[in-house]
């Protein structure tokens, strides 16, 4: 009897075993073969490689689509083509769905789509981040309008997620048509070059209705996706970096809008200065110079000699740049001006780039650090015609929102109204520190002198040269942080050599801010 019953549940045990690898097989060996083939790695093999080893556990490996359509009954599709889980990362625990590609093309069924719904489900309950590696040929045709279905209960998840947990999709594959708005609602899309594509109508469809001959790199590869169209926030070289990327940002981040972001000690002195830090900086005010060693030079750097900060975006919208980085090891997101892209100018895509940023930091309890260096808003038809005045004020709007610690350090110039749109004092900036190189004025010298002068100028015969005195005289009065200082518009102007100590103190005093915004269900930001 002993022996029987040993004998039923080692049958039992060897089907689970045989079942388990049948799964884990993926969509069969030559399918394999074939992905490997396009330089790409397995579902199960992103997950191993994204996550601290041995950490993952599967949820929802014996998912099998109920779909009879078309003959699908007769077809295996293991664990419906999307693994799904938990595991760690850093010793954090996140939630992940990996697309299979290489069964049934990865396409999205009612079973599939459930999977995903559940985990992001299971993410929001505990509070923890949830990554989304998409590899998929889009909805499965057999389910129909169980697929399109859904696409829109994933959608809604990552909507009631958003400034909740955070969400980061990587797309490792194709990502067409209304599949590409689940990644669209996600906090940080990454891709790889070479083998990811987003567009809501490929080449096909392109041709067929414009008569427009495009590859699908050319509409919506990685390259594309981010320095033209701003949808992509990093486009890696490799799947192996893509993902490695993807461990570093999580470090700066918390694991729910509950929570602070951790904070990491890098082993650099609060109190460091940096006496080399104002040879960066030109005089004059229209030379350019890299913001990048700034940067590089003020918040904590890395005992490796790795980079000291997280960039997004970097090749979109390059005359602003937004990034992650450590003070003291706070977690803090920093905008600054990039004067070597447009001058530093504020432009639709800026704008729209900043704001978002701004409000993620604020969900995430994030501290804001601005460095400014901006001449104004970039003229031109271009400008006007696209909006920029909606798309500016969405950066004022997040700005004025934010109740996160906000701290503002303007190194040379900030002229008009992007002095505001950078967290002026109006705007509730905590601190307010300039260097001496610094020009608060409503437009640059050369622009008021002609205008405030311009009686004077249009009946002297020396006109050239009174100009030139003019401007003289404004950019005394104004070209300096003083006046500023003077009206409690600047808290302090600085030493440059103190940026990094200053600039610490400025953080930790308004760490623990309280600030209260009216009650109401919410705000409508400018589109």
């Amino acid at each position: 009897m002993v022996d029987e019953d040993r004998q039923i549940k080692d049958r039992l045990l060897a089907e689970l075993q045989e079942r388990r690898q049948k799964i884990e097989q993926m969509g069969g060996r030559e399918a394999v073969e074939r992905q490997k083939k396009r330089g790409k790695l397995t579902a199960r093999e992103r997950i191993d490689q994204l996550l601290d080893k041995g950490t993952f556990c599967e949820i929802g490996r014996f998912a099998k689509s109920r779909s009879a359509a078309f003959g699908m009954d007769k077809v295996e599709v293991p664990a419906d083509a999307v693994v799904t889980g938990y595991g760690k990362i850093d010793g954090r625990k996140v939630y992940i769905f990996s697309q299979d590609f290489t069964s049934i093309g990865g396409t999205l069924s009612e079973i599939h789509a459930k999977k995903i719904c559940n985990i992001i489900d299971s993410a929001l309950s505990a509070g923890c981040p949830i990554i989304g590696i998409n590899d998929s040929g889009g909805a499965r045709i057999q389910d129909g309008v169980d697929a399109l279905s859904g696409y829109g209960r994933m959608f809604f998840r990552n909507t009631m997620c958003s400034g909740v947990i955070p969400q980061i999709c990587v797309i490792l594959g194709p990502c067409a048509g209304g599949a590409v708005y689940s990644p669209a609602l996600m906090d940080f899309i990454f891709m790889v070059k070479g083998i990811s594509h987003a567009f809501i109508t490929g080449p096909r469809v392109v041709k067929a209705v414009m008569g427009q001959e495009i590859s699908e790199e050319e509409l919506g590869g990685a390259t594309v996706v981010q320095s033209k169209s701003g949808v992509a926030c990093r486009s890696e070289n490799s799947e192996v970096d893509c993902l490695q990327s993807i461990r570093e940002l999580l470090g700066y981040l918390p694991s729910s809008n509950r929570e602070k972001p951790p904070r990491v000690d890098w082993g650099d002195e609060s109190t460091r200065q940096d006496s080399t830090l104002f040879d960066i900086v030109p005089a004059d005010p229209r030379k350019p110079y890299d913001m990048h060693r700034i940067i590089e030079r003020v918040f904590d750097q890395r005992q490796d000699e790795k980079r000291n900060y997280f960039e997004l975006f970097p090749t979109f919208a390059t005359n602003i740049i937004t990034c992650f980085a450590r003070l003291n090891g706070w977690s803090v997101g920093i905008i600054a001006n990039q004067p070597m892209s447009k001058a530093g100018c504020l432009d639709i895509d800026a704008c729209d780039k900043a704001s978002r940023f701004i409000r993620f930091c604020d969900a995430f309890n994030i501290p804001v650090v601005n460095l400014v260096d901006v001449p104004g808003y970039l003229p031109g038809t271009d400008q006007e015609w696209g909006g920029i005045i909606r798309h500016g004020a969405k950066m004022l709007y997040a700005y004025s929102e934010a109740t996160v610690p906000k701290i503002t350090l303007t190194i040379r110039k900030a002229y008009g109204g992007a002095y505001i749109g950078m967290c002026s004092k109006d705007l509730e900036a905590d601190a307010v520190l300039c260097w001496p190189t610094t020009e608060l004025a409503v437009m640059g010298p050369e622009g008021a002198a002609a205008i405030i002068f311009r009686k004077e100028l249009a009946e002297a015969d020396n006109a050239e040269e009174l100009l030139q005195q003019k401007i003289k005289e404004y950019r005394a009065a104004f070209a300096n942080p003083y006046r500023g200082a003077e009206h409690l518009h600047v808290d302090d102007i600085i030493d440059p050599a103190e940026t990094r100590p200053r600039l610490i103190k400025a953080l930790e005093q308004t760490l623990d801010k309280v600030a209260k915004r009216p009650d109401k269900k919410h705000g409508i930001i400018p589109t």
